[in-house]
């Protein structure tokens, strides 16, 4: 396998320098690598602004993080673009380690005032990406959502933890649409809004030993927005622990819409 380090192409990891380019740049060297190829960010505290990771790839991708990722102080940096770090049309990619840090708190009372706010970004999002696994990673004070994945299959997302405070506005853990074959496992999460929101064409989803709280637990919506929208089906939730969430532990919404009652098996266990 061959290793592209963000050092090597510029990044410095010290917090300050933006490291924005040297991230695409390495991207760009490893995706296009016809040997399986690892982007490699060592230890050490990376600023970087939005950045698009798109496929598709010549071959596997490791995506190995030892070190921090932290946005811009000013959330109008990365907020009005929706996304911090999206991976778009990827297949075969595995991103482990690391903690990325939204810096969302200036965002949020910007929110909470009524003011002039950007959108908001998502932390971490899939988009037309399949055959993925995310695991070990740490997602802190997500601006808006902190893991998406969108149209995506085969998705993966384990042992990962997600925090922001539980008076931080649209602050979902993760949120899944329009996507098939994706487990969640041994996730923590703990944040303003769902720890695990399934939107509409949300299919086959396994959720197992997640510990959601503070939160508004695992939503099953939004649905009934259009009339020919796809609904839910073959959704499985076990071995999880609910602590102090606000709407319970499953909030099902609008499923009026599907042709056919959703495939929903639940066990759990609240705290």
């Amino acid at each position: 396998m061959l290793s592209f380090n963000v050092q090597k192409y510029g990044a410095r990891g010290d917090g300050k320098t933006d490291a924005t380019k040297p991230f695409l740049t390495t991207w760009s060297l490893a995706c296009g690598s016809r040997a399986q190829a690892m982007v490699y960010i060592p230890r050490g505290t990376y600023l970087v602004r939005n950045l698009v990771f798109w496929g598709p790839c010549k071959n596997i991708i490791t995506f190995k993080i030892d070190g921090t990722l932290v946005a811009p102080a000013n959330y109008w940096s990365i907020g009005d673009s929706g996304y911090w770090i999206l991976f778009a049309k990827v297949n075969r990619i595995s991103i482990s380690g690391g903690t990325i840090d939204a810096r969302g708190a200036g965002y949020w009372s910007c929110r909470k005032k009524g003011g002039h706010c950007p959108q908001g970004a998502r932390s971490i999002s899939f988009s037309w990406c399949s055959n993925v696994l995310l695991s070990g990673l740490t997602s802190l004070n997500s601006q808006n959502i902190h893991v998406t994945v969108h149209r995506s299959s085969n998705v993966r997302i384990q042992n990962i933890r997600i925090r922001a405070p539980s008076g931080s506005p649209n602050t979902d853990g993760i949120i899944v649409q329009s996507s098939s074959g994706v487990t969640i496992s041994g996730a923590i999460i703990g944040t303003g809004d769902d720890c695990i929101a399934l939107n509409q064409g949300s299919k086959n989803i396994w959720i197992e030993r997640v510990n959601c709280g503070p939160g508004h637990g695992i939503s099953i919506g939004s649905l009934g927005e259009y009339a020919n929208e796809e609904g839910v089906q073959n959704i499985t939730i076990t071995s999880s622990v609910f602590t102090k969430t606000q709407n319970g532990e499953l909030e099902a919404v609008g499923l009026r819409l599907n042709k056919k009652p959703p495939q929903i098996y639940f066990k759990m266990k609240k705290t």
